[in-house]
C-alpha cells in the first residue's frame, strides 16, 4: 500500500520528544482509560492480570508512553470500589510487575506513567458495566464522599464539604502516592485535575463556591492543584517530568475556558509541571459538549500558547489526523484511547501509513509490515 508523503513541519507524530531526562521514541501516547477491574473483595485497589494484559498490549503495539487509568491516592478517592489505587505497598508491588513487563517487552522503548487521582464528590459510584447507576450505598461497600462544598453532582449522593484538615490530608495523600509510584518503577506520573474529579472541582467556579483561601478567586481555585503539584514535585526525582491532566473547558457559561486553562498551565509550570494533557468537561452534568473528531485540539492549542508543551486527546483515530495535529504545532503529543482499544497495535500501523517502521517485538516479526 502506497501512502502520500506527510505534510512538512517542525516535527511529526513519530519524531522523538524529551521531557526533562525522559526520552520518548515518538509522540503517540496512550491516554488514561479506567478499567474498573480490581477486586475489592480480594485486594482493594490492586491491579490484576487484566491490567497487565491491557497495558502490556500497548507496549507490544508500539506506544511511546502508556498512562495508566486513574489510580486513587486513597480509598475515599476511588471513583468506584473496583478502581485501581496507589496508597499501599501491595498496590505499588502490583504496578511494579506491570512496569517491569512493559519495560522488558517493548521493542520501541515504551515508558510508563501513573495517573494520580482523587474523585471527590464523584467517588463511591457504581462502575459503568455494573448495570446500576449513581452512588454505591454504605450497605454495598460505599463510603462518604468529600468536595469543595456539600453540593452533589447531579443525582449522586451529596458530599461533605472539606475542612482544612481534609484538604491537608488530600495533599499529603498525593505526595505519598507519588513516592510509592517512584518506587513502583514508573518513568513519570500525571496528576489528574480533569473530568469533574476533586482537583477539577476546586478549579471550576461552577463547583467551587467557597469564599475562604481555597475559593472565591481564580488564584484561590488554582491553589489546591498547585499545592498538589508542589508536593508531588518535592518527592519525585528532579530528572522525572511531571504531567498534569486538565479539563480546559467546562462547556458551560461561567465555567473554565481555554484562557483560564492557559493561565493555570503557566502557573503549574512555575511549580514544576512539564506537560499538560488537555481534555475537557465533567464538572457539571448539564454541559453541552461538541463531541466530534479532534474536538479538543483547539483547546490544546490555546493552552500550548502559554509556553507549556501539551497533548491533544479526543476522537483522534486516524494516523494522518494525528500527525497533522503535531506538524501544525497545535499540540506536541497526541494521546489515543478508544482507537487503542479497537487496535492495540495502532502505533505500528500508523507509523507504517506515515512512512515510518517501528520495530515490533521479535515474536511478531513474522507478521511483516503493520
Amino acid at each position: 500500500m502506497t501512502h502520500a508523503a506527510p505534510p512538512t513541519g517542525t516535527a511529526g507524530l513519530f519524531d522523538p520528544i524529551t521531557l526533562r531526562s525522559l526520552e520518548l521514541p515518538h509522540r503517540g501516547w496512550v491516554a488514561a482509560m479506567c478499567q474498573y477491574s480490581c477486586d475489592p473483595a480480594v485486594a482493594p485497589g490492586v491491579p490484576t492480570d487484566w491490567h497487565l494484559v491491557h497495558l502490556g498490549q500497548f507496549a507490544t503495539g508500539g506506544a511511546a508512553l502508556i498512562i495508566t487509568e486513574a489510580a486513587a491516592v486513597s480509598h475515599e478517592g476511588m471513583i468506584s470500589p473496583r478502581d485501581a489505587g496507589i496508597w499501599t505497598q501491595e498496590q505499588a508491588d502490583a504496578w511494579r510487575r506491570i512496569n517491569d513487563f512493559v519495560h522488558e517487552h517493548s521493542a520501541v522503548g515504551t515508558k510508563t506513567a501513573i495517573q494520580l487521582a482523587h474523585a471527590g464528590r464523584k467517588a463511591s459510584t457504581y462502575w459503568p458495566f455494573s448495570g446500576r447507576r449513581n452512588s454505591v450505598p454504605a450497605a454495598e461497600g460505599g463510603w462518604e464522599t468529600v468536595g469543595p462544598t456539600d453540593e452533589a453532582f447531579g443525582s449522586y449522593a451529596a458530599p461533605r464539604a472539606m475542612t482544612e484538615e481534609d484538604i491537608a490530608k488530600v495533599i499529603a495523600d498525593f505526595r505519598a502516592a507519588a513516592a510509592l509510584a517512584v518506587g513502583a518503577g514508573f518513568d513519570t506520573m500525571e496528576i489528574h485535575a480533569a473530568h469533574g474529579y476533586l482537583l477539577h472541582q476546586f478549579l471550576s467556579p461552577l463547583v467551587n463556591t467557597r469564599t475562604d483561601g481555597w475559593g472565591g478567586s481564580e488564584e484561590a481555585r488554582f491553589r489546591l492543584t498547585l499545592e498538589v503539584v508542589r508536593e508531588v514535585r518535592r518527592v519525585i526525582p528532579e530528572t522525572m517530568p511531571l504531567l498534569l491532566r486538565i479539563s480546559a473547558s467546562d462547556w458551560t457559561d461561567g465555567g473554565i475556558d481555554g484562557a483560564v486553562s492557559a493561565r493555570l498551565a503557566k502557573r503549574a509550570a512555575e511549580e514544576g509541571v512539564d506537560f499538560v494533557d488537555v481534555s475537557s468537561g465533567g464538572a457539571v452534568p448539564a454541559a453541552t459538549i461538541p463531541v466530534g473528531p479532534g474536538y479538543q485540539v483547539a483547546l490544546a492549542e490555546e493552552v500550548r500558547a502559554s509556553g507549556v508543551p501539551t497533548g491533544a486527546v479526543g476522537l483522534i483515530s486516524d494516523a494522518r489526523q494525528a500527525d497533522a495535529v503535531v506538524r501544525e504545532d497545535r499540540a506536541d503529543v497526541v494521546l489515543i484511547a478508544r482507537a487503542a482499544l479497537r487496535d492495540p497495535h495502532w502505533w505500528m500501523r500508523a507509523a507504517h501509513e506515515l512512512g515510518h517502521e517501528l520495530v515490533p517485538a521479535p515474536q511478531y516479526e513474522r507478521a511483516g509490515a503493520f
